[in-house]
């Protein structure tokens, strides 16, 4: 949506995923990203760690579990998505703001380790994920399709028309 604040953090999670369901039985996941900058000091000949940022975040739907599923603490993760601040009152009556980051895509980070991805079991939702909810876990299915293939489609490659066995567009694009 327009006026939006997208932001892009990169850190590690301080605990693993809470999963919880809401009354009506819509998973959501909560977990906080700690996100720490480091700077080289020329003069000390050393790196430096500044100020720590913790963000809390949540993830909403089949997403909460893919989430929970697969995260843990610890993990280096790139999360991105849009800020959303809240006001409410604490135990003492004090008015307060909280900011937090309501996810649109998380991962984790490539740079220190490696990931095997697994493509979950679809949820009927047609790409926006399974609104149902109440369902408390799916299983996981190892897909045999080329990371670049419409899932569910038999087409090798994204250039294929549908139906056809690696049919050639030549200098068109199909789109």
């Amino acid at each position: 949506m327009a006026g939006e604040t997208v932001i892009t953090v990169v850190g590690n999670l301080t605990a693993d995923p809470e999963l919880r369901y809401t009354q009506n039985g819509l998973p959501v996941a909560n977990f906080t990203i700690a996100s720490t900058p480091r700077t080289f000091d020329r003069q000390a000949n050393e790196w430096k760690d500044g100020e720590a940022l913790f963000l809390r975040a949540s993830v909403w739907r089949e997403f909460a579990e893919h989430v929970a599923g697969s995260l843990t603490k610890g993990m280096r993760v790139v999360a991105t998505g849009r800020l959303r601040q809240r006001s409410y009152q604490d135990r003492e009556g004090q008015n307060r703001t909280a900011i937090e980051l309501e996810v649109d895509e998380i991962g984790p980070s490539l740079r220190y380790a490696t990931a095997q991805v697994t493509r979950a079991a679809s949820g009927g939702g047609g790409g926006g994920g399974n609104f149902g909810g109440g369902q408390q876990s799916r299983p996981q299915q190892q897909v045999q399709e080329e990371p670049w293939a419409t899932p569910g489609s038999s087409a090798p490659d994204a250039w294929s028309a549908p139906g056809t066995s690696g049919a050639s567009y030549g200098d068109d694009t199909p789109f």
